[in-house]
């Protein structure tokens, strides 16, 4: 099915990694340790935030929901977005047209 988009993949690819960014825990989407995440260096870092949205961008065609971490990640077709949220919390709203 995949998620429907107007804007440019590259665009929306580095929103949704600000926005997964800012979950504390984002890490442990790919079973990481806060120990092994403290030894990344800063590139390192930006790196795994890259495959990390990446992933989660074309996983959200199969599943509306996905939990990264502490936060989740929704697709909502119907109002072409991505929310990013902890909690009650909307941390990021990227818009796809």
């Amino acid at each position: 099915m995949g998620v429907k988009h107007g804007r440019e993949y590259a665009d929306i690819l580095a929103d949704l990694m600000t926005a997964v960014a800012q979950i504390p825990d984002c890490y442990e989407f790919f079973e990481m340790t806060a120990e092994e995440w403290e030894r990344l260096g800063e590139g390192e870092r930006k790196e795994v935030l890259e495959a990390l949205a990446d992933d989660v961008f074309y996983g959200l065609g199969q599943d509306k929901i996905i939990q990264v971490g502490s936060a989740e990640v929704t697709y909502d077709s119907n109002f072409h977005l991505i929310d990013v949220s902890i909690g009650e919390n909307i941390v990021a709203m990227i818009k796809l047209t």
